[in-house]
């Protein structure tokens, strides 16, 4: 492959991660989340708008990354998720200030990047390679990747971090045992997956976003011929099945269970099809809406936006 058709490869798979970011968060209403018609008090629809454009380049790096490794240029541990992570995260940062808006879609899009970077480098793109290419992408990263995602997550500034009883990562001493234990970003993430459905998925290869979303998405399509309507029901069902687990850490997870629990009962009522599945979803986004954000569905809204990514890199266009 030329170094032109390198480039024009990892333009094509950051287009296609960034389109995923941006029809997640357009879709409305997706309860409880800022959308196209619905803001936050200090983070606002443009506040996604402008992440997204920031982090494509990160994107675009990644999968250049993967091309590289498919090439045998540098080994799957030289990729250095860790770094573009972090990378990705500061010009979340630089280019809006409404906080901490794409930090869990930065960390499940960085793999899915390379490993199609490495997929189309390689062959025609298939989900099956992508998602072998992720499970090597993550298992072969570093105690380096996991230093540079603490630095991201502190960056960030999440929600609802809390502590956790390993390797805290708001103990500064965290970061040295990291290295001096040989600790990689894979150990550390299977620690966090009993608790974050966003190291769960990295630790598990993606079984949410590949099993569950994005079966559910494509028959959505086939269903209501609405990507719209689509995007928002995917949200609706993952949620409906998996409590999020950052409305867990903030309030607990029986609340997290109720949350999921009213999400499973406006899909039942038809959703966004039917006039009593609307005026439902309506008055669920409204409970929802508390001022604390604390029964906000980010972690649901992350891991769309990976069902989006694969769809889109598979062939989907809106």
């Amino acid at each position: 492959m030329s170094p032109r058709s390198s480039f024009k490869t990892a333009e094509y798979i950051s287009r296609c991660l960034e389109l995923a970011i941006l029809l997640e968060v357009s879709a409305y209403p997706k309860p409880g989340n800022v959308h196209r018609t619905a803001d936050f008090q200090e983070t606002r629809y443009e506040h996604f708008l402008a992440t997204a454009v920031a982090v494509a380049p990160h994107f675009r790096y990644a999968a250049a990354k993967g091309l590289l490794a498919s090439r045998s240029k540098i080994n799957s541990d030289e990729v250095r998720i860790g770094s573009i992570i972090k990378n990705a995260v500061r010009s979340m940062s630089v280019w809006q200030s409404g906080g901490n808006t794409l930090l869990g879609s930065i960390i499940l899009l960085s793999p899915i990047a390379v490993a199609a970077g490495i997929t189309l480098a390689k062959e025609k793109f298939s989900l099956a390679r992508l998602r072998e290419n992720m499970r090597v992408v993550v298992e072969t990263s570093t105690p380096i990747d996991a230093v540079d995602v603490y630095w991201a997550i502190l960056t960030a500034k999440p929600e609802g971090l809390g502590k956790a009883p390993k390797l805290d990562v708001t103990d500064p001493a965290s970061k040295r045992k990291i290295l001096e234990d040989h600790v990689t970003l894979f150990e550390v993430f299977k620690i966090a997956s009993e608790y974050d459905s966003i190291a769960s998925e990295w630790v598990n290869n993606y079984p949410l976003t590949f099993d569950l979303g994005y079966p559910y998405f494509t028959q959505q399509l086939k269903e209501a011929r609405d990507a719209n309507t689509a995007t928002v029901h995917t949200f609706l069902k993952i949620l409906s099945e998996v409590p999020d687990t950052f409305i867990a850490r903030k309030v607990g997870l029986a609340k997290a269970k109720e949350v999921s629990a009213q999400a499973r009962e406006v899909l039942e009522k038809g959703g966004l099809t039917t006039l009593s599945g609307r005026n439902l979803l309506r008055k669920f986004d409204k409970k929802l809406r508390d001022p604390a954000h604390a029964l906000s569905p980010g972690t649901t809204a992350d891991i769309t936006e990976a069902v989006l990514a694969i769809s889109i890199l598979n062939g989907y266009r809106p």
